[in-house]
């Protein structure tokens, strides 16, 4: 399957892993990269030195390419840019703002840049700064969302720009694939698919949660505060949500959630921790390598594409 993002970025199969914080480290990366996709390491807030490492760790594991996600929030993003340069890394995701400012030195150093977007007018901004493509994210995504569904945003976004547009939220098998690429998208971006994964280093009850969630198991906390966050309800999920409803300020409700993904996605405490997942999880029911996720995907999109060809 070839499509301009394939070409953009040398990969075999248009499917990026999204840059998931304590979750997208060098063992997903690299396993994703070497089953045909793009992986990405997620830089999230972690220091610089510790990114570097994991980059090495990576190209120890793979000679196909990866790509590092900054979120421009971290305090230590400066220095997380020069990283990516200073090692050679090709292509860099981005979310959490606006990448301008790297922008130079990346496109110097020969980076595709890939940002994050919710919106079409961040995504016109984003090809104007110079962008190679977009990551159109619907809110059905797990993590920090927009307002905008995946079914709206995607054609939206490629009918306004001329670079190549990454669908991601609510894709986990190749009938989300196959959508997206009739609604003009030139790849997937796949993050909860890839968090039950056998080669994703996450506590095995964080994996069991996605697996037995159902269609109506996921929560968005932060509506109120203009930082809305999707995950999977649990007791966590409702005392925020009752405080939420009750008036809470966003400080005393980020005491609520401090290290709680950590404490999900290392120690399984999937009661009090943050289990950021998209609302796919009802549709994610087996735990399964990376090359089987990503090959079972494409076959199942192309088929349904062929089938339906003569409608």
């Amino acid at each position: 399957m070839k499509t301009k993002i394939t070409k953009l970025l040398n990969i075999e199969y248009p499917i990026i892993q999204g840059g998931m914080a304590w979750v997208a480290e060098h063992n997903l990366a690299s396993a994703v990269s070497n089953a045909g996709g793009l992986g990405i390491i997620g830089a999230a807030s972690t220091p610089p030195d510790i990114v570097r490492e994991e980059i090495r760790k990576c190209r120890q594991l793979t000679d196909k390419p990866f790509g590092v996600n900054v979120m421009l929030l971290n305090p230590n993003a400066d220095e997380v840019a020069k990283v990516i340069v200073q090692e050679g890394v090709k292509v860099v995701t981005t979310g959490a703002g606006n990448p301008a400012k790297y922008m130079d030195m990346w496109k110097e150093a020969g980076v595709k840049v890939i940002p994050v977007v919710a919106s079409v007018a961040l995504a016109r901004l984003m090809e104007r700064g110079g962008a190679d493509a977009v990551i159109a994210e619907g809110m059905e995504s797990g993590g920090h969302i927009g307002q905008t569904t995946t079914m709206a945003l995607v054609p939206q976004v490629s009918d306004a720009l001329k670079i190549p547009v990454i669908a991601a939220g609510g894709i986990a098998d190749g009938r989300g694939m196959a959508a997206a690429l009739m609604l003009g998208a030139e790849a997937v971006q796949m993050g909860t698919r890839f968090v039950a994964c056998k080669e994703a280093v996450v506590h095995e009850n964080y994996k069991n949660k996605i697996i037995k969630a159902t269609d109506i198991d996921s929560a968005v906390t932060g509506m109120s505060t203009g930082h809305p966050v999707r995950c999977l309800r649990n007791k966590m999920t409702r005392i925020y949500l009752d405080m939420e409803k009750k008036g809470a300020d966003f400080m005393e409700l980020e005491k609520l959630t401090l290290g709680s993904l950590k404490n999900a996605v290392i120690d399984g405490d999937v009661t009090q921790g943050t289990v950021m997942a998209g609302q796919i999880s009802g549709l994610i029911g087996e735990v399964k390598n990376c090359r089987d996720i990503i090959e079972e995907t494409v076959n199942e999109a192309m088929s349904v594409i062929k089938a339906r060809g003569d409608i």
